[in-house]
């Protein structure tokens, strides 16, 4: 089996600058060497729960991990190009075909073409429409991962511009409809095939409306070609 880490790393970062300190020094005589890190749980890669979108909505300790552990088919989009909107024929023609109650990962291999430490990423990326979001949702997902800025507003947060909430399409299609969102994953161009077992636990947070999360998929698993984990 091949294990492939598809997460960002945590540290210094325009958007959202995490604070990072460490205390303690083997080499001074400390017994332990400590690191603190804030950040919000909305940066880097991370699982949203239905509470960062929706009023009284449950919060990440809520998700079930069957939700964001499982067989997983990729959409391959790697020929989308910047700034394109993508719409459900796209992504019926990316589709490789499974079963409801998986994963859904769109890979655009967005890092491959704008590096995620610069604004680039966020203004030049391709963005989902309301249609592709209803088309997701109709799949029967678990999950959707996705490894670029999938609604266009995303954008304009980095300027402080807030539009309406059904703007926000991922967000208020799949998440309000219960669909778990697992965002801004990396590394996708080297996941090999159409499917893949992904792995998205989200941090145990207590009351918290999202969390960072390791992200990995196991490549090869048995059973896996056909959606089906032996």
């Amino acid at each position: 089996m091949n294990i492939v880490d598809l997460s960002m790393m945590i540290g210094p970062h325009f958007r959202w600058n995490p604070e990072i300190s460490v205390t303690g020094e083997k080499n001074s005589g400390d017994q332990f060497r400590v690191t603190r890190l804030g950040t919000t749980c909305h940066g880097f890669s991370h699982v949203d729960a239905q509470a960062h979108f929706i009023t009284d909505g449950p919060t990440i300790e809520k998700t079930q991990l069957s939700r964001v552990v499982g067989p997983c088919r990729i959409f391959d989009l790697s020929k989308v190009l910047p700034n394109e909107e993508i719409g459900p024929e796209t992504l019926a023609a990316a589709d490789p075909g499974g079963n409801p109650g998986e994963i859904l990962l769109l890979a655009t291999q967005w890092d491959t073409k704008r590096d995620c430490q610069t604004r680039d990423f966020w203004t030049d990326a391709p963005w989902l429409n309301r249609a592709a979001s209803e088309y997701l949702l109709a799949l029967g997902p678990t999950a959707v991962a996705v490894d670029f800025p999938q609604d266009y507003p995303i954008r304009l947060l980095l300027d402080g511009i807030r539009v309406p909430d059904e703007e926000h399409v991922t967000h208020d299609v799949l998440l309000r409809a219960g669909v778990t969102l697992i965002e801004y994953v990396v590394n996708t161009a080297a996941l090999k095939g159409k499917r893949t077992w992904l792995c998205a636990a989200p941090l145990k947070v207590c009351n918290a409306d999202g969390a960072p999360a390791r992200i990995f998929a196991i490549e090869d698993m048995p059973g896996i070609a056909d959606g089906v984990a032996s």
